[in-house]
């Protein structure tokens, strides 16, 4: 086990982005461009095995459990703009907020979104912008409730969409309770959804994805 856990540390050092977690996957793929590719991290990877009847063959899960913006950024071009879809919805946040990979700055957060936004843009991609998803506390890392900084990011996502033409998908409203954190009957953790979750969401995304197709 100590072998495996020195193995897994050296991994995460040399490919800090996770760049070869779907080379394989993205190579297998030559030549037929999904429609769709959504990018995130845990909440994005475990979507397609809670709900596949989201995904496919034309939409696509690149998500990686653990990963902040930054490390979603610099894996972007690989795993999404040389896949040439039609469509990105991009999910990130929970974990920078979480501090997974060194203490959280707005700004940089702010950042990493936006230029993810730009590539995308850049190359004839429609963008979708996903709220992040509510919780009250981080089982993994404990901090202060990140409620009320849920709340504003989600804000300045909803005007960050507006403002680059992209279309805003609203999980928050979907699965938050009353006091904001997870609903307790869509999370066995606090964090993650649950089938019953991911079934709150996926209607939300479908619009999304059908907004965004038709160029809205």
């Amino acid at each position: 086990m100590h072998g495996d856990t020195l193995a897994s540390d050296e991994a995460a050092r040399s490919d800090w982005a996770g760049l070869a977690h779907y080379r394989d996957a993205n190579a297998a793929r030559a030549g037929r461009a999904p429609k769709a590719v959504f990018i995130g991290d845990s909440i994005t990877e475990l979507w397609p095995v809670h709900d596949p009847q989201l995904f496919g063959d034309d939409v696509i899960g690149r998500g990686i459990s653990g990963q902040t913006s930054p490390q979603i950024l610099l894996r972007f071009m690989a795993d999404v703009i040389r896949l040439q879809p039609v469509v990105v919805h991009l999910l990130a946040g929970i974990n920078d907020l979480a501090g997974n990979t060194g203490p959280f700055s707005l700004a940089g957060y702010q950042d990493n979104m936006t230029a993810m936004i730009v590539l995308a843009r850049a190359h004839g991609l429609r963008v979708i912008v996903g709220s992040i998803t509510p919780a009250r506390e981080f089982p993994w890392r404990r901090s202060d409730d990140p409620r009320s900084r849920i709340a504003a990011i989600n804000a300045w996502l909803a005007t960050l969409a507006a403002e680059r033409g992209c279309v805003f998908a609203d999980y928050h409203g979907a699965l938050a309770a009353a006091d904001g954190a997870l609903r307790a009957d869509c999370t066995d953790d606090g964090v993650h959804p649950t089938a019953a979750g991911y079934a709150r969401m996926r209607p939300i995304a479908r619009r999304a994805l059908r907004a965004a197709f038709a160029g809205r």
